[in-house]
């Protein structure tokens, strides 16, 4: 629970304070926003599951976007587009974590209304 008040908080945060990157910086705060983004939907989904390990999900949060960002940087020197295997790879594990999530969400009402 205390993972959708940070998001939201977040969000609300973003929406009163104005802040604009640079163009060069959009490329890596997309890909970033990305990892971020899995890893949150990955430690909810463990959270579902019962499995959820705050290590696990700290330490993968910063290394997906570490690694994201360096896939960024190594694509822009050598001319290329490297972040898009990041966008794919990511985006694909983004919409595979929410369906799992939906389904589970589902599962759960349906037994709710069973009993």
């Amino acid at each position: 629970m205390w993972i959708l008040a940070s998001i939201l908080v977040g969000i609300i945060i973003g929406i009163i304070m104005p802040f604009s990157l640079p163009l060069a910086w959009a490329k890596y705060a997309s890909v970033s926003f990305l990892a971020g983004l899995d890893s949150v939907l990955g430690a909810i989904r463990a959270h579902m599951e019962g499995k959820y390990n705050f290590t696990v999900f700290s330490t993968g949060f910063i290394t997906n976007a570490l690694l994201a960002a360096l896939l960024t940087y190594v694509g822009d020197r050598l001319g290329v587009d490297l972040y898009l295997a990041a966008i794919v790879t990511f985006g694909v594990r983004i919409f595979q974590n929410l369906a799992i999530i939906r389904r589970d969400i589902l599962e759960a009402r349906e037994k709710s209304r069973a009993r």
